[in-house]
């Protein structure tokens, strides 16, 4: 009788275990946004950009709007405006998301100019039609993935592929660079942004932070607001290469700078692409 109750238990266990580390067992395909064909089926780049990050979505082009194949879902696609930068930082329109293009390389001269900060101005609505709205349902969709070789753990969303972009991520980097797993930020964290209404990327559970000495905070330098100058990121260019690889944008390259943040940005990984191609 005894047997017969514990085996399920045990079993149980060992499922919870094995599905929450797809560093080692989520059966997944990773993409690389670096390597990946562009497409170049619209005019508008941006439309692309975000069709190609994320394939279960396509577009009614009689309504304007971003449609989910899995989910009864629908947005409709705000046109850029002419708002100050402070203003579209605090309520961006879509288009307003790809004011600024995400530099590829790693020189941190552009970011110098004042409010550059590529993906920081983000659209609450597009957030939320591409994850959560609320904090259950982010809660439901998150996975454990683990850094094999320092055994340092993130929770993120396995929702828009995610977590299985992470754990890609964290094989690339392998036991390289141990430093920048020590001491981390953290990953899902249901929150606001700091002083604002607006929910953080950490509540969709697509952003972690690593080393929160190695990669510095522009509020902790003192800077004032819209004159943040030159930082020294210790961050490795090598670990953000690997990052951006998998979608994941990098804090390090906004002017208001947030050395430490990673969140999953695909769509401005391949915008910035598809613009340099353009000029090719």
């Amino acid at each position: 009788m005894l047997k017969s109750l514990v085996r399920p238990v045990l079993w149980a266990l060992v499922f919870a275990i094995y599905s929450a580390h797809p560093s080692a067992a989520e059966e997944c395909e990773p993409r690389d946004f670096l390597e990946m064909p562009l497409n170049s089926a619209s005019e508008n780049l941006q439309l692309n950009a975000v069709l190609m990050a994320y394939p279960q979505l396509s577009y009614d082009a009689s309504s304007n709007e971003l449609v989910s194949l899995t989910e009864s879902r629908r947005l409709f696609l705000t046109e850029a405006t002419d708002a100050s930068p402070e203003k579209m930082l605090i309520s961006a329109s879509f288009a307003d998301q790809f004011l600024y293009v995400y530099p590829l390389d790693y020189d941190l001269s552009s970011r110098l100019e004042p409010w550059f900060d590529p993906g920081r101005l983000r659209n609450s609505e597009f957030m939320e039609f591409l994850y959560f709205s609320d904090e259950a349902s982010a809660r439901a969709s998150l996975k454990r993935v683990i850094h094999d070789s320092s055994g340092t753990q993130f929770r993120v969303t396995a929702k828009q592929g995610v977590s299985c972009q992470l754990a890609a991520v964290f094989e690339r980097i392998g036991s390289r660079h141990p430093d920048v797993f020590k001491s981390v930020g953290g990953s899902f964290n249901w929150r606001n942004i700091s002083g604002t209404d607006r929910l953080s990327v950490h509540s969709y559970g697509a952003a972690i932070d690593l080393n929160t000495e190695l990669g510095g905070y522009w509020v902790w330098s003192g800077s004032k607001a819209g004159s943040v100058g030159n930082y020294h990121s210790r961050i490795p260019r090598e670990v953000v290469a690997e990052f951006e690889r998998y979608g994941f944008i990098w804090g390090g390259k906004w002017h208001y700078y947030d050395g430490m943040h990673f969140e999953y940005r695909p769509e401005l990984v391949l915008y910035s692409r598809l613009m340099q191609s353009a000029k090719n």
